[in-house]
Protein backbone atom coordinates (compact mmCIF):
# COMPACT_ATOMS: atom_id res chain seq x y z
CA UNK A 1 0.00 0.00 0.00
CA UNK A 2 1.15 3.78 -1.07
CA UNK A 3 1.64 6.70 1.38
CA UNK A 4 -1.13 8.67 -0.05
CA UNK A 5 -3.43 5.21 0.61
CA UNK A 6 -2.50 4.87 4.56
CA UNK A 7 -2.83 9.02 4.33
CA UNK A 8 -6.55 8.74 3.13
CA UNK A 9 -7.27 5.66 5.69
CA UNK A 10 -6.23 8.17 8.54
CA UNK A 11 -8.57 11.15 7.14
CA UNK A 12 -11.92 8.81 6.89
CA UNK A 13 -10.84 7.83 10.86
CA UNK A 14 -10.75 11.41 11.35
CA UNK A 15 -13.32 12.61 9.37
CA UNK A 16 -15.94 15.03 11.04
CA UNK A 17 -15.03 13.84 14.72
CA UNK A 18 -14.14 15.92 17.45
CA UNK A 19 -10.62 15.30 17.47
CA UNK A 20 -8.01 15.57 21.00
CA UNK A 21 -4.71 14.73 20.35
CA UNK A 22 -1.83 14.50 22.74
CA UNK A 23 0.20 17.03 21.17
CA UNK A 24 3.99 16.61 21.16
CA UNK A 25 4.85 18.87 18.31
CA UNK A 26 7.10 15.48 16.85
CA UNK A 27 6.53 14.10 13.98
CA UNK A 28 3.53 11.85 14.40
CA UNK A 29 1.50 14.34 16.22
CA UNK A 30 2.15 17.05 13.74
CA UNK A 31 0.50 14.57 11.22
CA UNK A 32 -2.28 13.91 13.18
CA UNK A 33 -2.62 17.50 14.33
CA UNK A 34 -2.37 18.52 10.42
CA UNK A 35 -4.62 15.87 9.21
CA UNK A 36 -7.58 16.42 11.43
CA UNK A 37 -6.73 20.14 10.78
CA UNK A 38 -8.21 19.77 7.42
CA UNK A 39 -11.17 16.88 8.11
CA UNK A 40 -12.37 16.30 11.62
CA UNK A 41 -15.05 18.91 12.30
CA UNK A 42 -12.76 20.32 15.53
CA UNK A 43 -9.52 19.55 16.77
CA UNK A 44 -7.96 19.92 20.06
CA UNK A 45 -4.25 19.94 20.92
CA UNK A 46 -3.09 18.63 24.12
CA UNK A 47 0.47 18.95 25.64
CA UNK A 48 1.66 18.39 28.73
CA UNK A 49 4.50 20.04 30.21
CA UNK A 50 6.61 17.66 32.65
CA UNK A 51 9.96 20.42 32.82
CA UNK A 52 11.61 17.42 31.59
CA UNK A 53 11.60 18.14 28.05
CA UNK A 54 14.36 19.94 26.06
CA UNK A 55 13.86 23.86 25.90
CA UNK A 56 11.73 25.61 22.98
CA UNK A 57 9.83 22.87 23.00
CA UNK A 58 6.32 24.46 24.67
CA UNK A 59 6.86 27.61 22.32
CA UNK A 60 7.17 24.68 19.23
CA UNK A 61 3.56 23.41 19.97
CA UNK A 62 2.03 26.67 20.46
CA UNK A 63 3.47 27.72 17.00
CA UNK A 64 2.29 24.87 15.19
CA UNK A 65 -0.78 24.56 16.70
CA UNK A 66 -1.80 28.01 16.05
CA UNK A 67 -0.08 27.15 12.08
CA UNK A 68 -2.65 24.41 11.72
CA UNK A 69 -5.48 26.83 13.38
CA UNK A 70 -6.61 24.62 15.68
CA UNK A 71 -7.14 24.80 19.74
CA UNK A 72 -4.51 23.97 21.83
CA UNK A 73 -4.00 23.37 25.50
CA UNK A 74 -1.25 22.86 27.99
CA UNK A 75 -1.19 20.89 31.16
CA UNK A 76 1.60 21.42 33.45
CA UNK A 77 2.52 18.31 35.71
CA UNK A 78 5.65 18.42 36.99
CA UNK A 79 7.00 15.19 37.41
CA UNK A 80 10.09 15.78 39.96
CA UNK A 81 6.88 16.03 42.41
CA UNK A 82 6.14 12.07 41.72
CA UNK A 83 8.60 9.62 43.43
CA UNK A 84 7.92 6.81 41.40
CA UNK A 85 8.72 8.80 38.40
CA UNK A 86 11.66 10.32 39.95
CA UNK A 87 12.84 5.84 40.87
CA UNK A 88 13.37 5.76 37.32
CA UNK A 89 12.46 1.65 37.12
CA UNK A 90 12.79 0.05 33.70
CA UNK A 91 8.85 0.87 33.53
CA UNK A 92 9.37 4.42 33.45
CA UNK A 93 7.50 4.85 30.17
CA UNK A 94 4.67 3.27 31.68
CA UNK A 95 4.67 5.22 34.61
CA UNK A 96 5.12 8.48 32.30
CA UNK A 97 2.47 7.81 29.84
CA UNK A 98 -0.19 7.06 32.93
CA UNK A 99 0.71 10.00 34.57
CA UNK A 100 0.07 12.06 31.22
CA UNK A 101 -2.56 10.23 29.63
CA UNK A 102 -5.33 10.58 32.45
CA UNK A 103 -4.63 14.01 32.76
CA UNK A 104 -5.09 14.44 28.93
CA UNK A 105 -8.62 12.54 28.68
CA UNK A 106 -9.95 14.51 31.50
CA UNK A 107 -9.34 17.74 29.92
CA UNK A 108 -10.24 16.41 26.54
CA UNK A 109 -13.84 14.91 27.77
CA UNK A 110 -13.92 18.57 30.00
CA UNK A 111 -13.99 19.98 26.48
CA UNK A 112 -16.18 17.74 24.58
CA UNK A 113 -13.87 16.01 22.70
CA UNK A 114 -15.11 12.89 22.34
CA UNK A 115 -12.56 10.98 20.16
CA UNK A 116 -9.18 11.09 21.71
CA UNK A 117 -5.82 9.77 20.18
CA UNK A 118 -2.31 9.99 20.54
CA UNK A 119 0.58 9.91 17.73
CA UNK A 120 1.73 6.01 17.84
CA UNK A 121 2.66 4.47 14.86
CA UNK A 122 2.87 1.09 13.66
CA UNK A 123 7.09 0.90 14.08
CA UNK A 124 6.45 2.20 17.83
CA UNK A 125 5.06 -1.47 18.12
CA UNK A 126 8.14 -3.52 17.50
CA UNK A 127 10.14 -1.22 19.74
CA UNK A 128 10.52 -1.72 23.95
CA UNK A 129 8.32 1.24 24.29
CA UNK A 130 5.83 -0.55 27.41
CA UNK A 131 3.74 3.19 27.52
CA UNK A 132 1.75 1.75 24.85
CA UNK A 133 -0.36 -0.24 27.01
CA UNK A 134 -1.48 3.13 28.69
CA UNK A 135 -3.07 4.17 24.94
CA UNK A 136 -4.94 0.90 25.59
CA UNK A 137 -5.48 1.14 28.66
CA UNK A 138 -7.10 4.75 28.31
CA UNK A 139 -9.14 3.60 24.89
CA UNK A 140 -7.39 6.37 23.04
CA UNK A 141 -7.12 6.05 19.47
CA UNK A 142 -4.30 5.19 17.16
CA UNK A 143 -5.25 5.78 13.73
CA UNK A 144 -1.66 5.66 12.74
CA UNK A 145 -1.36 2.11 13.89
CA UNK A 146 -4.28 1.58 11.82
CA UNK A 147 -3.58 2.96 8.87
CA UNK A 148 -0.08 0.69 9.00
CA UNK A 149 2.17 4.26 8.77
CA UNK A 150 6.08 3.63 9.76
CA UNK A 151 7.85 6.21 11.21
CA UNK A 152 9.85 6.50 8.15
CA UNK A 153 6.72 6.99 6.13
CA UNK A 154 5.47 9.81 8.36
CA UNK A 155 8.55 11.68 7.44
CA UNK A 156 8.86 10.85 4.27
CA UNK A 157 4.97 12.48 3.80
CA UNK A 158 5.78 15.32 6.42
CA UNK A 159 8.68 16.46 4.29
CA UNK A 160 7.39 16.04 0.59
CA UNK A 161 4.36 18.29 1.97
CA UNK A 162 6.91 20.73 4.20
CA UNK A 163 5.23 20.28 7.05
CA UNK A 164 7.45 21.41 9.57
CA UNK A 165 7.90 19.56 13.11
CA UNK A 166 10.30 19.16 15.86
CA UNK A 167 12.69 16.14 15.73
CA UNK A 168 13.60 16.51 19.42
CA UNK A 169 10.45 15.86 21.19
CA UNK A 170 11.88 12.96 23.82
CA UNK A 171 11.98 13.29 27.38
CA UNK A 172 15.48 13.99 28.85
CA UNK A 173 15.02 11.34 31.36
CA UNK A 174 15.38 8.85 29.21
CA UNK A 175 19.10 9.89 29.03
CA UNK A 176 19.51 8.34 32.52
CA UNK A 177 20.30 4.63 32.85
CA UNK A 178 17.19 3.03 34.58
CA UNK A 179 17.49 1.86 38.11
CA UNK A 180 19.30 5.48 38.83
CA UNK A 181 17.64 8.26 40.59
CA UNK A 182 16.34 10.83 38.08
CA UNK A 183 17.08 14.53 39.70
CA UNK A 184 16.42 17.84 38.71
CA UNK A 185 20.45 18.50 38.45
CA UNK A 186 21.30 15.47 35.72
CA UNK A 187 18.40 16.64 34.11
CA UNK A 188 19.38 20.36 33.70
CA UNK A 189 23.36 19.05 32.84
CA UNK A 190 21.99 16.82 30.08
CA UNK A 191 19.68 19.84 28.90
CA UNK A 192 22.52 22.38 28.72
CA UNK A 193 24.87 20.05 26.98
CA UNK A 194 22.58 19.07 24.54
CA UNK A 195 21.76 22.52 23.75
CA UNK A 196 25.17 23.21 23.46
CA UNK A 197 25.67 20.97 20.48
CA UNK A 198 22.45 21.98 18.34
CA UNK A 199 23.65 25.36 19.04
CA UNK A 200 27.18 24.57 17.68
CA UNK A 201 26.53 22.05 14.95
CA UNK A 202 23.87 21.30 11.85
CA UNK A 203 22.55 18.45 13.95
CA UNK A 204 18.77 18.06 14.26
CA UNK A 205 19.07 15.35 17.64
CA UNK A 206 21.39 15.33 19.80
CA UNK A 207 21.44 12.89 22.99
CA UNK A 208 23.50 12.84 26.05
CA UNK A 209 23.40 9.69 27.70
CA UNK A 210 24.13 10.19 31.56
CA UNK A 211 26.41 7.72 33.33
CA UNK A 212 27.54 9.52 36.23
CA UNK A 213 31.06 11.11 35.63
CA UNK A 214 31.12 9.74 32.12
CA UNK A 215 28.52 11.07 28.91
CA UNK A 216 27.96 9.21 25.65
CA UNK A 217 26.85 11.64 23.00
CA UNK A 218 24.65 10.69 20.22
CA UNK A 219 23.82 12.48 17.14
CA UNK A 220 21.97 12.20 13.72
CA UNK A 221 24.55 13.72 11.83
CA UNK A 222 28.36 12.58 12.96
CA UNK A 223 30.53 14.23 10.49
CA UNK A 224 29.26 17.69 12.14
CA UNK A 225 31.28 16.92 15.38
CA UNK A 226 33.90 15.80 13.52
CA UNK A 227 34.02 19.39 11.53
CA UNK A 228 35.74 22.45 12.16
CA UNK A 229 37.82 20.77 15.16
CA UNK A 230 34.23 20.52 16.77
CA UNK A 231 34.85 17.69 19.31
CA UNK A 232 37.38 19.22 20.93
CA UNK A 233 34.72 22.09 22.03
CA UNK A 234 32.35 19.85 22.38
CA UNK A 235 34.64 17.40 24.52
CA UNK A 236 35.54 20.61 26.39
CA UNK A 237 32.25 22.06 27.03
CA UNK A 238 30.88 19.04 28.25
CA UNK A 239 33.66 18.45 30.65
CA UNK A 240 33.09 22.37 31.93
CA UNK A 241 29.28 21.03 32.85
CA UNK A 242 30.59 18.37 35.34
CA UNK A 243 32.15 14.63 33.47
CA UNK A 244 34.94 13.68 33.43
CA UNK A 245 35.12 11.31 30.56
CA UNK A 246 33.46 12.16 27.14
CA UNK A 247 32.33 9.15 24.38
CA UNK A 248 30.88 9.83 20.99
CA UNK A 249 28.76 6.96 20.23
CA UNK A 250 29.70 5.84 16.45
CA UNK A 251 26.50 4.95 15.38
CA UNK A 252 24.44 7.45 14.24
CA UNK A 253 20.89 8.59 15.44
CA UNK A 254 18.33 7.19 12.91
CA UNK A 255 14.46 8.03 13.49
CA UNK A 256 13.21 6.78 9.93
CA UNK A 257 11.94 3.47 11.83
CA UNK A 258 10.62 0.72 9.36
CA UNK A 259 9.82 -2.74 9.49
CA UNK A 260 11.13 -5.27 8.03
CA UNK A 261 10.96 -9.35 8.10
CA UNK A 262 13.35 -12.14 7.37
CA UNK A 263 11.00 -13.53 4.67
CA UNK A 264 12.09 -17.21 2.84
CA UNK A 265 9.70 -19.98 1.45
CA UNK A 266 6.60 -18.30 2.27
CA UNK A 267 7.41 -18.14 6.18
CA UNK A 268 8.83 -15.14 8.55
CA UNK A 269 9.98 -14.61 11.90
CA UNK A 270 10.29 -11.60 14.31
CA UNK A 271 11.63 -11.46 17.39
CA UNK A 272 10.46 -8.72 19.24
CA UNK A 273 12.59 -7.06 22.46
CA UNK A 274 9.77 -8.12 24.91
CA UNK A 275 7.85 -10.70 26.44
CA UNK A 276 4.21 -11.23 25.34
CA UNK A 277 1.70 -11.62 27.86
CA UNK A 278 -0.16 -14.10 26.48
CA UNK A 279 -3.14 -14.10 28.85
CA UNK A 280 -4.55 -10.23 28.02
CA UNK A 281 -3.12 -11.46 24.57
CA UNK A 282 -5.94 -13.95 24.01
CA UNK A 283 -8.68 -11.32 24.62
CA UNK A 284 -7.61 -9.49 21.25
CA UNK A 285 -7.86 -12.09 19.27
CA UNK A 286 -10.94 -14.33 18.35
CA UNK A 287 -9.77 -17.05 15.96
CA UNK A 288 -7.23 -18.98 18.10
CA UNK A 289 -6.67 -22.48 16.95
CA UNK A 290 -4.62 -23.49 19.59
CA UNK A 291 -2.88 -22.32 22.47
CA UNK A 292 -0.67 -23.27 25.65
CA UNK A 293 1.59 -21.77 28.19
CA UNK A 294 4.10 -20.80 25.73
CA UNK A 295 2.54 -19.59 22.72
CA UNK A 296 -0.77 -19.13 20.69
CA UNK A 297 -1.91 -20.19 17.60
CA UNK A 298 -3.84 -18.48 15.05
CA UNK A 299 -4.33 -19.47 11.33
CA UNK A 300 -1.01 -18.55 10.09
CA UNK A 301 0.65 -16.46 12.76
CA UNK A 302 2.30 -18.28 15.72
CA UNK A 303 2.96 -16.15 18.79
CA UNK A 304 5.35 -16.77 21.60
CA UNK A 305 5.47 -15.97 24.64
CA UNK A 306 9.68 -15.07 24.55
CA UNK A 307 8.26 -12.22 21.71
CA UNK A 308 9.01 -14.31 18.65
CA UNK A 309 6.59 -13.84 15.88
CA UNK A 310 6.36 -16.58 13.27
CA UNK A 311 3.56 -17.03 9.93
CA UNK A 312 3.76 -19.45 7.35
CA UNK A 313 1.90 -20.24 4.09
CA UNK A 314 2.22 -16.37 3.10
CA UNK A 315 2.44 -16.69 -0.44
CA UNK A 316 4.39 -12.83 -0.72
CA UNK A 317 6.45 -10.81 1.37
CA UNK A 318 4.40 -7.86 1.06
CA UNK A 319 1.40 -10.27 2.68
CA UNK A 320 3.71 -11.46 5.12
CA UNK A 321 4.56 -7.97 6.37
CA UNK A 322 0.69 -7.34 6.19
CA UNK A 323 -0.03 -10.08 8.20
CA UNK A 324 2.47 -9.12 11.13
CA UNK A 325 1.02 -5.59 10.67
CA UNK A 326 -2.39 -7.23 11.78
CA UNK A 327 -1.50 -8.93 14.72
CA UNK A 328 1.15 -6.21 16.11
CA UNK A 329 -1.78 -4.11 17.59
CA UNK A 330 -3.31 -7.36 19.29
CA UNK A 331 -0.23 -8.31 21.27
CA UNK A 332 -0.34 -7.06 24.44
CA UNK A 333 3.38 -6.88 26.28
CA UNK A 334 4.67 -7.46 29.72
CA UNK A 335 6.28 -4.13 31.74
Amino acid sequence: MIIEDKINIVKDILKDKKVAIGFSGGADSTLMAYLSSKVASDTLAITIDNHLFPNGFIEHTKNMSQSFAISHEIIDIDFYNDKEFLSNLPSRCYTCRNLMYAQIKQLALEKGFDFICDGNNISDLVNDRPGILITYKNNFKTPLIEAKLTSKEIHEYLNRNNIPYSRSTTCLATRIPTNTQTTHEKIERISACEDYILANTKCEIAKVRDFGETSIVEVDNINQIFSENKYNQINDELKRQGYKKVALNLSQIDDDESISIDYKDKSFQYQLPYTINLKNTRKQIQSIISDDEEKIELDKITIYKNGLIKGHDLESRELALDTFMEILPKLRRNI
